[in-house]
């Protein structure tokens, strides 16, 4: 005889309504009443129907997750707080990447239609003329990550811009005069503003040259490239900021065969606190996101969005602020 909902409400002491809401992952449920009903479906070996679920309920139980790719050490954390939250709710996910191609992000964006209750999204593309309009069903709760509030669109993000400027100011107070910056892809709302900070700062600490900026491209590839160019340049940095952990390790690799002592001869910092910074030698000076709390936080927010719950992070809230990390490569000099 197989075991029903009945059966764990019964088990449980609650109603029928509320194991529903437990299992279905819904947020007006105590944690108490949630781990109950959770403990008491367990010693039943209660399994909900979810074809007859979804058709009864028209709710998949699954969250669509469009990111720009899946390889490398940021969107894996980032992969990594998704999942936990997920995991807590009951949910499964359905993940897609389009690797900087905009047709193939908008396909992406098209097959998650009928096959998720909502979507978590980054992309460059947000701001242009009615790109989420074409591609994502408007029914759908839809969250972005790292892309400056869009229209009515929720948006979880980093305080790319501050802190750049934080970075900056600390390699000015360790006395370096002479800062370059390696770029990210000019279509990446991190890069942009990692970028505007990187300028600011070097006003507000009073450095009078123009910015020294190499391009790249968030990889270490472009990162070994920008090092190759500055060991070719007769008059060098005192210290490189690259927007990126990936990119600042490429450099630092490429200064190091090339002879260049860091943080002796010229300081490397990067961005982001990625697992590698400090295991590579000298440790990576860097500013750290908590890269997995970006994708919890998000997720978070699109369970509230769907609820119809209060809970989900605006304003000040929806902006992890970056927070700088000082090991071994970013050096000092005296003014």
């Amino acid at each position: 005889m197989s075991v029903t909902i009945k059966d764990v409400a019964k088990a449980a002491n609650v109603s029928v309504a509320t194991v529903s809401r437990a299992l279905n992952g819904h947020q007006n449920v105590a944690d108490a009443v949630r781990r109950r009903v959770a403990e008491a479906a367990a010693q039943l070996r209660y399994s909900p129907h979810h074809a007859a679920r979804s058709l009864s309920s028209r709710r998949t139980q699954t969250v669509g997750v469009v990111l720009p790719d899946l390889h490398g050490e940021f969107f894996s954390e980032l992969m990594r707080g998704v999942d936990q939250v997920a995991r807590t709710r009951g949910l499964h996910l359905l993940v897609s990447s389009y690797h900087g191609n905009p047709e193939a992000q908008g396909a992406a964006l098209r097959a998650m239609r009928g096959r998720v209750d909502g979507l978590l999204l980054m992309s460059p593309y947000v701001h242009d003329t009615d790109f989420l309009e074409r591609n994502v069903d408007i029914s759908l709760p839809l969250v972005l990550m790292n892309a400056a509030g869009e229209g009515a669109y929720r948006s979880i993000g980093i305080d790319n811009y501050g802190g750049a400027r934080e970075m900056v100011r600390h390699l000015a107070d360790v006395g370096h005069r002479r800062i370059a910056f390696i770029t990210g892809p000019d279509d990446n709302d991190d890069a942009r503003e990692r970028l505007r900070g990187y300028r600011d700062g070097l006003a507000a600490a009073g450095l009078g040259h123009d910015p020294w900026e190499l391009k790249g491209q968030f990889d270490e590839d472009s990162g070994h490239r920008a090092g190759e160019a500055l060991l070719a340049m007769a008059e060098r940095p005192d210290a490189v900021f690259a927007s990126n952990d990936m990119m600042a390790i490429g450099c630092l690799y490429a200064l190091g065969r090339g002879g260049v002592r860091t943080p002796d001869e010229v300081a490397i910092v990067g961005f982001d606190d990625i697992p590698l910074a400090r295991y590579v030698h000298p440790a990576l000076t860097t500013m750290r996101v908590d890269i997995a709390e970006l994708g919890a936080r998000a997720l978070k927010a699109l369970v509230a969005l769907e609820a119809h719950v209060e809970g989900a992070p605006s304003g000040d809230d929806a902006l992890l602020r970056p927070v700088l990390v000082v090991r071994d490569s970013c050096g000092s000099r005296s003014p």
